[in-house]
């Protein structure tokens, strides 16, 4: 494990063998254990990097980057919610972490629902931020957009995050595609599963999100331990998620003090 500093901020990285891959992470701060899982075509900073520091300052974060992703290795297979839920669980174990709280963002959300319904055992309590759990929870262009996903329509900054730390830039290609491909044969996740979730659930969209306000909702309606906050904005606004910051971005337009509230009551 390496410990770097980046603006006052000192964290301790490594690699773990995780079910076949050599899987990235990062830890800050100290206290409760809260994870952080990314979007698709994302890494660490991408999503994180504007929440990290306030997320650190009372907590132990502990950031990952999932399969293909950023500096984690790729397997010689097609993404899914469910293996990516099974890796972070594994990655848990050999850190000799128990039960954590866990924060997932749009693709990171789903697979942190994927986490509450496959490891509870594991689960304090869980925050889903633009979560998707049903085909109907986007508009349908959405769908016809994935079908027809190329590299250079990728947002240039989730390009540059990933050359910027991916040891092999090559992979940028592969990441695009698998994740492309599992949201083009995304299936629903059942009710039954949904309802199956018991661990405190606290449900964050965006006014202006990909994922409709009414899918947001039905998770609400579905999931019964839950809170839903829908707050103004676009997706991933509310994190500083980079394809969203403006000049002006200020750490008071961050959901991070509403978070902190749920997971401490």
């Amino acid at each position: 494990m390496a410990t770097a500093t980046t603006d006052k901020l000192t964290f301790d990285s490594g690699y773990s063998e995780v079910n076949g891959l050599k899987m990235y992470y990062e830890i800050y701060g100290q206290g409760k254990p809260l994870v952080l899982i990314h979007g698709g075509g994302s890494t660490i900073q991408s999503n994180f990097e504007k929440v990290i520091p306030l997320f650190a300052k009372d907590k132990k974060v502990i950031a990952v980057e999932l399969q293909a992703h950023g500096r984690t290795s790729d397997r010689n297979a097609d993404l899914t919610f469910e293996q990516d839920a099974d890796d972070i669980a594994t990655l848990l174990k050999n850190l000799n972490i128990d039960k954590a709280d866990f924060f997932g963002f749009s693709n990171g959300g789903t697979t942190t629902l994927q986490i509450a319904i496959r490891h509870s055992v594991i689960v304090n309590k869980i925050v889903v931020g633009s979560a998707l759990a049903k085909r109907n929870g986007v508009p349908d262009w959405f769908w016809d957009f994935m079908k027809q996903a190329k590299l250079e329509n990728m947002p240039e900054q989730l390009k540059t995050a990933y050359k910027q730390v991916a040891p092999d830039t090559n992979g940028l290609q592969i990441m695009h595609d698998r994740d492309a491909k599992r949201m083009v044969n995304f299936k629903d996740i059942s009710d039954e599963q949904i309802k199956s979730i018991k661990v405190p659930t606290l449900i964050i969209i965006a006014d202006k999100d990909v994922i409709t306000p009414e899918h947001a909702i039905e998770l609400h309606r579905q999931i019964a331990n839950s809170e839903l906050a829908i707050i103004p904005g676009g997706h991933g606004e509310y994190i500083g998620e980079i394809t969203t910051l403006k000049p002006d971005t200020k750490e008071s337009d961050f959901v991070v003090p509403m978070i902190e509230k749920f997971l401490n009551k």
